[in-house]
């Protein structure tokens, strides 16, 4: 191969190659049509190269590609599967994640540092459990969030029975977040799994994100579609447990409730967000239950916080959440002007 940098071209002598998917793609194809194919899958390889995530890349070009789209992700999910069973499958995942995190803190301005550190041993002997280090507000605020990712479908979801003695086999979803706590020496621990990798029993056990009493949260995100929502909410409550002015304890169930309330109202707003695309004409009572829930969601956040902040909620405090009464009145005024909007 030979690059011509004058003439900005690609040269290539001879060319030969032996793989079965790319015989058979060029084998259905007809004689006149097999060169202007061959110009096109590499030019689609090229981009897809360059594209940071595979699968947002195949997002982004499905209507574009057309038929030769589906080889194309034949190939994708042939390289999936080989992704699926290499190491470098984990580095890759905690990379994103680092990067998602960062964007995250930037974009809401809470001034935590976040850094990978799943190379480096803790505070256990030759154990390098946590692989990314969240400083809450900063370094020196000895405020911290230990961030563990396991792409592996090993991991079951476990308790905290002892494991069979005669096994060394006892890595679990709950054992590994309380090493991660315990190696880093944090406050609070996430655990995140990639939901087309999750052992069944994580999936049953958590829907999206679940506490786990005294140490952290657990979350499955959806990695291919580099949907981190979950994360984002999970990665928000143990910032407020890290925050934690007492130690009293956290009642379990109803940190679980307060979290599976938000995330229905976050998928509510997925959910709205996908009807707009799909019916423009309902825009104005789609902006309403946007908006609904929108302010349901900062509603049910601030309560959430402040029960993991300040350890209890009083009476008139679970009065006001229930009655929701602050954020009707601005639901309503937020509706008329949509509705005035919508009159003009």
């Amino acid at each position: 191969m030979r690059i011509d940098h004058k003439l900005q071209r690609v040269q290539v002598d001879s060319f030969e190659i032996s793989d079965e998917l790319v015989y058979r793609y060029f084998d259905s194809l007809p004689e006149t049509e097999r060169e202007a194919a061959l110009l096109r899958a590499i030019r689609i390889g090229v981009l897809a190269t360059m594209e940071d995530r595979f699968s947002a890349f195949l997002s982004k070009t499905t209507d574009d590609l057309g038929v030769q789209l589906e080889n194309l992700k034949l190939l994708f999910d042939m390289k999936q599967e080989v992704f699926h069973k290499t190491a470098i499958k984990g580095v890759a995942a905690e990379n994103d994640i680092l990067d998602f995190l960062e964007e995250y803190i930037e974009r809401n301005h809470l001034g935590d540092v976040v850094s990978l550190t799943g190379t480096s041993k803790g505070l256990l002997k030759n154990n390098k459990t946590g692989d990314i280090m969240a400083y809450v507000g900063g370094e020196s605020s000895g405020r911290k969030v230990a961030i563990e990712c396991k792409f592996d479908k090993s991991i079951k979801m476990g308790d905290v029975d002892s494991p069979d003695i005669a096994s060394n086999k006892y890595d679990t979803a709950w054992s590994q977040l309380l090493e991660a706590t315990v190696n880093r020496d944090t406050n609070a621990s996430i655990i995140v799994f990639d939901k087309t990798l999750a052992d069944a029993s994580i999936q049953r056990a958590v829907d999206g994100v679940s506490y786990v009493d005294g140490i952290g949260f657990i979350c499955i995100i959806d990695y291919e579609a580099s949907d981190y929502q979950n994360l984002a909410v999970a990665y928000n409550l143990a910032r407020g447990l890290a925050l934690r002015k007492d130690g009293k304890n956290v009642e379990v169930e109803f940190v679980n409730m307060l979290i599976q309330r938000l995330l229905k109202d976050i998928r509510d707003v997925q959910s709205i967000g996908t009807l707009v695309k799909m019916n423009i004409k309902n825009n104005q009572q789609i902006l309403k239950n946007i908006e609904k829930s929108l302010l349901s969601i900062e509603f049910d956040q601030k309560y959430l916080a402040k029960y993991l902040e300040d350890g209890y909620l009083s009476k008139m405090d679970l009065l006001e959440f229930y009655q929701r009464e602050e954020i009707r009145g601005r639901y309503k005024m937020i509706a008329k002007e949509i509705e005035a909007e919508e009159g003009e």
